[in-house]
């Protein structure tokens, strides 16, 4: 099969998101490569320990650029960053609020806007806001590590980087999935308590990723229902529908609804 076949659900973020297809954790990657098998390939670009600053060109060489017409379709691509760029000083990778948010509207321009040279007006662009931290459970596994480390983030600069992710969100008009609310409120709004979701005070465990994805779902049928995968078709046909006595002749037509 060629790689051209199937147009593109681009995920882009740091570890949670490279750790999307861990085996236990049920991660959204996994969850949405199987519900978007034969209909859109589902690709991990999760970068661990990156920042926005670093993304960037990262990014840039991610996205095939508009006079490329034999690339595939960018129909979805997830941007989720902050765990990192939160960070407090003196770790490297802290990037200043306002950095972070001009890192964010660039990376949403290198798709949105019509100058730039990836531009993607068929891109559903989708924000997402980095997890809440559990300090408690944070400090406590780098306490354990050989040599042990000082804390590295704070619980209330994390929420001002997730208010950020939503604010750039809606400045931009892309749809948004506020990670950090939606475990919040299930862990009844105690962070010791973020346990049930977090591995390791910043990392989703499989019932965080379980909320994110049903979350993330739901944003997709209501904000972009074409690109659910309810709504797209098979790029090849269901075996029963196939010309046995041909088969090359519906092999070689795909099948999508657009």
């Amino acid at each position: 099969m060629s790689a051209h076949v199937l147009d593109v659900f681009m995920l882009f973020g740091d570890s949670i998101t490279q750790g999307a297809w861990e085996p236990g954790r049920n991660g959204f990657g996994q969850r949405l490569s199987h519900v978007y098998a034969r209909k859109l390939d589902v690709l991990n670009r999760g970068l661990s320990g990156y920042n926005t600053i670093w993304s960037i060109p990262c990014l840039e060489q991610c996205l095939a650029k508009s006079a490329d017409k034999s690339a595939p379709k960018l129909r979805v691509l997830t941007i989720w960053f902050g765990a990192n760029d939160a960070c407090i000083k003196p770790s490297p990778q802290h990037v200043p609020l306002l950095t972070f948010v001009s890192n964010l509207e660039r990376m949403v321009e290198m798709v949105k806007s019509p100058t730039s040279p990836h531009y993607s007006p068929e891109t559903h662009i989708i924000l997402i806001s980095p997890p809440p931290v559990n300090t408690f459970q944070r400090r406590a596994d780098l306490e354990s590590r050989n040599p042990p480390l000082k804390l590295d983030r704070e619980f209330e600069t994390t929420r001002s980087y997730a208010q950020a992710v939503r604010d750039v969100a809606s400045e931009k008009g892309v749809a948004f999935v506020d990670v950090w609310n939606l475990l919040w409120e299930a862990s009844d709004r105690n962070e010791q308590e973020l346990s049930r979701f977090l591995s390791d005070g910043l990392h989703l465990n499989a019932e965080g990723y379980r909320i994110m994805y049903e979350d993330l779902v739901s944003t997709i049928a209501r904000e972009h229902p074409e690109v659910h995968y309810d709504n797209i078709g098979y790029v090849f046909p269901a075996w029963a529908e196939i010309d046995w006595a041909n088969p090359d002749k519906s092999l070689y037509v795909t099948k999508r609804d657009e």
